[in-house]
Formats: C-alpha cells, structure tokens, sequence
C-alpha cells in the first residue's frame, strides 16, 4: 500500500477533489457474500487504509478525504436503498471514533450487480439493471454504473452499451430521481432494514478486526470461507427456486435463440471466487445444448394429464417449467410412444392421484417408461419413482435426470 499513500499525500497536496484510492466492495459482493457482509468488508478495508494514510502521513480529515466507496446495486430495491443507507451511517460512525466527525460523509459509487445478470434471457436484465438503478438513487449514491445487459456473455455491443447509459439518464431526466434528498427516508421498513444492516454489517467488521484486520482475515482464508458459508446458504434457496431468477429457474424458453457476444478478457481476481445465481442451472443448460449439438434433440420428458384441464393445468405448468429450467423439453402433444421421451411426469389433483396415478404409472411403465415422475407432494404410490413440488432441490433433480438421460 505504500505507493497509494504516496499517491494519496499527492493528491491531498495538489489535486484538491480527487481521491486516490475505492474502497471497493464488489469483490466481497461477487464472491456471494451479504448485504451486511459487503457493509462489514468494506468498513475494514476503509479503516485499513486510513491505517496506511494516517502512518504516511495525512491527517484523518485528510485520509477520509482520499476514499471513494464502491458497491453493488442489486434488483432487490428495498435491501439496495438500505445497504446504502447503512454504509453512510457505519462510515459517519468510524469518522467519529477516529476523532474526526466532520469527515465522515462516505462518496458513494453503485455498480449494478455482476451475480444477478443471467446468460440465459439476458433481455430480462435490463429490467434488473433498471430496478437496481433507481435503487442506488434513491439509497443516496453519488455515482451509478450500469452494466449492459449482456455483461455475463462478453463483450457488450452497441445496442447494450447505449441502453446501459440511457437507463440512468432517463431515471434521472424522466423520473426526476435525483431531485428528491433520501426519498426512502421515514419510511418504516426502509428505516428498519437500514437499522438491521447496519448493525450485521458492523457486527461483521468487528468480527475482521478480531481477526487481526482486512489483510489477515483475507490471507488466512478466514473471510473467504464466511463468505462461501452465505453463497452455501443462498445456493440452496436458489436450488429450491425459493429465490426465482426470471428466464433461468422460472419461466425458461428452451426455443429461445441464444445470444452470443465475442469474449471478453478474463477479468482479474484478488482471490476471491466470482459466482452468478444462474450458475447452476447454466451448466444443466449447457449439458442440453451438447446433447442438442451431438444428437439433434434435447432431453425430453413426457408431461401426462390427468384428468379435465381444472384438475391438471396447474401442476402440468408447474412440471414444464420446472423441466425446462434444466434444458429438459416437456413433451404434452401426442401419445408417449412417439414423443422420443423416456421419463414421464404424471400431472393433476390429489384426489385423481388417489385414484389413477398407479394405473396410469404401470400402464406407462409397460409401454416403455424407465422413470417416472409425480407433479406434487411426496406419496407412496406404487410405479413412481420421484416427486417434483414447490420447494424440492430442482438443480439435484434436473441433473440426475440428465444423468440418467445421458447414460441412456
């Protein structure tokens, strides 16, 4: 760090309004860490800076001065103003203790999120990018960078890189955002979550600084692993599709052409590990294209209805949905044996379950079904093998069903 406190004793001498160093927390953000813990992570790098400035040197007042704070701007708006929010609150906080009450407004940079854009459907991010902006502004940032919409696929071309740019302009211009001063202010639950964030997010730094500061906790490994123990945790939730990624888990078009951009450079990491929410599901995508490229076909699963259509369209919607998250094709025109399917997916009620599902099953076991699937909650009926419902792990369902489909 001693060439950018020389850099910061430069400025803070020559270059009145230019700060020398970002405190930069995307990284903790792509490494699947939370809110809070992005909160937490910048605040001990801040304060390790200030360490570096202060022994170079600069006064505090001069030191604060130097930083700049980037974070990421998520399309959960409510926890994107709040996180926001907070960090100027730990930040006026740190300020204070080091004696310097005065210095402790934080210049803000939003960055929309790197993890939430998708390869698949990645139209639907310019609507993410969208939320997330006007998030960063109504959270107070001073700064917002939106990443075009084809981000996660390469290079972007000149259509995103335009639509990147208007999405703030017209926020600001159109919606007037910038015109208001903390627009979430007195609101309840933005003041509350604000509250919560801060105090998880100062929690976590003080955890860092028992660790012996920014520097130790990252070489020892410590801050990656609480950070992979979060990305875990939400990896679950969006295996279970507890939280949906729009165009990925929910509502997949397997007809849907792709988008391809050139390559990018590989972008340089610190050490942390980068992850996206649709990392899961785009490597069951990715073992159906090859399947498409080496044979003409994709997996495929017959979808059985059972019963009138009042009784079956929910679950048999339910069922496609769930399939082609995976890139399996929900076949439901035709009889079985000239559907190219091997599975089938018995969809309907309860109560016809009761009473057909183990007809139904043997009938299509005879006719050549290796497995077979019920849409709904988990029973003992005789010829099924596996259930699929709100809730199950659909990323460990979708890849023993490739599996099994793949060793066929």
């Amino acid at each position: 760090l001693a060439p950018a406190a020389e850099l910061a004793r430069r400025c803070a001498a020559a270059y009145p309004g230019v700060r020398a160093l970002t405190v930069d927390a995307l990284p903790y953000h792509e490494a699947g860490g939370s809110a809070a813990q992005e909160l937490g992570a910048s605040l001990a790098t801040a304060v390790a800076y200030l360490r570096e400035l202060t022994e170079a040197g600069l006064s505090v007042e001069q030191s604060c001065a130097q930083l700049e704070f980037r974070y990421a701007a998520g399309a959960d708006q409510f926890l994107t103003i709040a996180k926001l929010r907070a960090a100027r609150r730990l930040w006026a906080k740190v300020a204070e203790v080091c004696g310097a009450p005065r210095a402790g407004a934080q210049l803000q940079h939003a960055v929309t999120s790197p993890v939430m854009m998708t390869r698949r459907d990645p139209w639907v991010n310019m609507l993410r990018t969208t939320v997330a902006t006007l998030a960063a502004g109504a959270g107070g940032a001073d700064a917002v960078t939106v990443l075009p919409f084809d981000h996660a696929l390469g290079l972007p071309d000149a259509f995103a890189r335009r639509i990147a740019r208007n999405t703030s302009t017209i926020l600001v211009e159109e919606s007037h955002l910038s015109r208001v001063i903390d627009p979430a202010g007195g609101s309840w639950y933005v003041e509350r979550l604000t509250d919560e964030l801060a105090r998880a997010g100062w929690e976590f730094f003080r955890w860092i600084e028992r660790a012996g500061g920014q520097a130790a906790a990252l070489r020892s490994g410590e801050l990656g692993r609480e950070l992979a123990e979060t990305w875990r945790v939400r990896s679950e939730r969006l295996a279970k599709r507890r939280e949906p990624v729009t165009g990925v888990s929910e509502f997949p078009s397997l007809a849907e052409k792709p988008v391809v951009r050139e390559s990018a450079p590989e972008a340089r990491s610190g050490g942390l590990p980068r992850v996206r929410r649709d990392e899961a599901y785009e490597a069951l995508r990715a073992r159906s294209d090859a399947r498409l490229a080496a044979t003409g076909a994709r997996p495929r699963v017959f979808l059985v209805p059972i019963g009138p259509a009042a009784a079956h369209t929910a679950r048999l919607s339910f069922a496609a949905n769930l399939f082609q998250a995976g890139g399996v094709e929900p076949v439901t025109e035709g009889a079985f044996e000239d559907s190219g399917a091997t599975e089938v997916c018995l969809c309907s009620s309860d109560a016809l379950y009761e009473e057909q599902a183990e007809t139904v099953a043997a009938g299509l076991r005879a006719a050549g079904a290796t497995h077979v699937f019920l849409a709904g909650r988990p029973g003992q009926y005789t010829g099924v093998d596996s259930y699929v419902f709100a809730g199950c792990d659909a990323v460990a369902v979708l890849g023993a069903t490739l599996d099994r489909m793949e060793a066929s």
